[in-house]
C-alpha cells in the first residue's frame, strides 16, 4: 500500500503541483542525462495489430471495442495477421504490438497457435497481450497467471506491453473499467512476467477524473514493483482521448499537464530506464518538447494504430520526418529493438 501521509509522497505531490513547468522539466531532464549521457533519442518501427475488437470489458474510455454480436465486430485470420507483418518488415519493422479485446469466443489454443504461426511463417518480435488480457485468459480458461504466461512464452511471446494500466488506483478503475483486471491484479501479472524472464513496458493513461495524488500513487506502485524485479523497460504516459467514448463529456487535458506528468514520472521512476514521448496522442511538436522533459525515446513510427484513432486522434508520421524531428530537437536518432538495444546498421 502507498502511504499518502508519508513525507516522501507529499513532497512528490507538491513538486508535481507547485513547481513551475520549466523548472520541473529541467529536473526531469537532469535525471534523463544521468541515465542516458549520450546525445541519442531512440525510436522503433512497429505495427499495432489488434486481432479482435470484440470485448466484454466495457471500459468507459474505449471507443474501439464492440460488444459480442455487434455487426462491426471482427477477428483477424492468421493469414491477415501474417500479411500485416510482411508489410511491416518490408519497411524495416522489427516488432509487432499485438493486443485485442476480451473476446469470449476465442479458445486459448487459438492464441497459442497464432504465436506459433507467426514464429514459423513470419518471424518477428512479438510484444503482445496486456496484463488485462492475461488476467482475462486466466479467468476464462481456469488457469493461474503463471500458467498462462508460461504457455504464451512457450508458443512464442517475447514481451508484454503495458496496456490497460490506466490509473493504478482501484477507486478510479471501479469508475471506468470495473470488469477489467484491478490495480493489484494488473501489477501481479507484470511481476509474475518479470519473474519468468519477460520484460515489459508500463503505462499511465490519465484524465479519467482522478486526482493528482492518484497519479503519484500510480507512479509509486510502479516504482515498488520495479525495485523488486527490474523488469520494466520503459514508461509511457498519455491523456485520455474521450471522443466517441462514454467519457466524451470529460475535457482533453492540455500539453502543460502532459509535460508535467511525464516530467514527474521521470523524477519518481529513476529505476525505469526509459521514458517514451507520446507524440501519437500529443502531436509532433509536443513530442519534441517532451524530449526536454525526461523522455529519451520517441516511440514508434507506428505503421498501424487503431485504438487511439477510434477517438479521432490521428497523428501520423514518416520515418524521414521522425528522424528529422529528433535531429531538429538536438539529438541523434537511432533505431532500436524492443529491449532498447540499438540497431547499429540503421540511423
Amino acid at each position: 500500500m502507498v502511504d499518502r501521509a508519508s513525507t516522501e509522497f507529499k513532497s512528490f505531490l507538491e513538486l508535481y503541483e507547485k513547481t513551475p513547468l520549466l523548472e520541473l522539466g529541467r529536473m526531469a531532464d537532469e535525471v534523463r542525462w544521468k541515465l542516458h549521457p549520450e546525445n541519442v533519442v531512440t525510436y522503433i518501427i512497429d505495427r499495432n495489430i489488434n486481432y479482435t475488437n470484440v470485448c466484454v470489458a466495457d471500459c468507459k474510455f474505449c471507443a474501439f471495442y464492440r460488444r459480442p454480436r455487434h455487426p462491426e465486430g471482427y477477428l483477424l485470420s492468421y493469414e491477415e495477421i501474417g500479411r500485416k507483418i510482411d508489410e511491416l518488415k518490408a519497411i524495416g519493422g522489427v516488432q509487432i504490438l499485438m493486443q485485442g479485446g476480451h473476446n469470449p469466443y476465442i479458445p486459448f489454443e487459438w492464441y497459442l497457435d497464432l504465436l506459433r504461426y507467426i514464429k514459423r511463417h513470419h518471424p518477428i518480435h512479438i510484444h503482445g497481450f496486456s496484463p488485462s488480457e492475461v488476467d482475462f485468459f486466466a479467468g476464462r480458461f481456469g488457469m493461474t497467471i503463471e500458467e498462462v504466461i508460461k504457455e504464451l512464452m512457450s508458443a512464442g511471446l517475447d514481451s508484454i506491453p503495458g496496456g490497460g494500466g490506466e490509473i493504478l488506483v482501484q477507486s478510479i478503475r471501479d469508475q471506468v473499467a470495473k470488469k477489467k483486471a484491478g490495480a493489484d491484479r494488473w501489477l501481479e501479472v507484470m511481476e509474475v512476467a518479470h519473474t519468468l524472464g519477460l520484460r515489459t513496458s508500463v503505462t499511465m493513461m490519465y484524465g479519467l477524473g482522478e486526482t493528482n495524488a492518484d497519479r503519484i500513487e500510480h507512479l509509486f506502485r510502479v516504482r515498488d514493483v520495479q525495485r523488486r524485479t527490474r523488469g520494466f523497460t520503459a514508461f509511457i504516459c498519455w491523456p485520455l482521448q474521450p471522443e466517441n467514448s462514454e467519457l466524451s463529456q470529460l475535457p482533453k487535458t492540455d500539453a502543460v499537464t502532459y509535460l508535467k506528468t511525464q516530467a514527474i514520472a521521470r523524477i519518481v521512476l529513476p529505476d525505469v530506464p526509459n521514458i517514451q514521448a507520446s507524440w501519437v496522442t500529443m502531436g509532433m511538436k509536443v513530442g519534441q518538447v517532451a524530449l526536454r522533459f525526461g523522455a529519451n525515446d520517441f516511440g514508434s513510427l507506428m505503421m498501424e494504430e487503431n485504438v487511439v484513432s477510434a477517438a479521432n486522434t490521428t497523428n501520423r508520421t514518416t520515418l524521414s520526418e521522425m528522424q528529422r524531428l529528433i535531429a531538429d530537437a538536438g539529438y541523434t536518432p537511432k533505431k532500436r529493438r524492443q529491449d532498447y538495444t540499438i540497431l547499429e546498421d540503421a540511423a
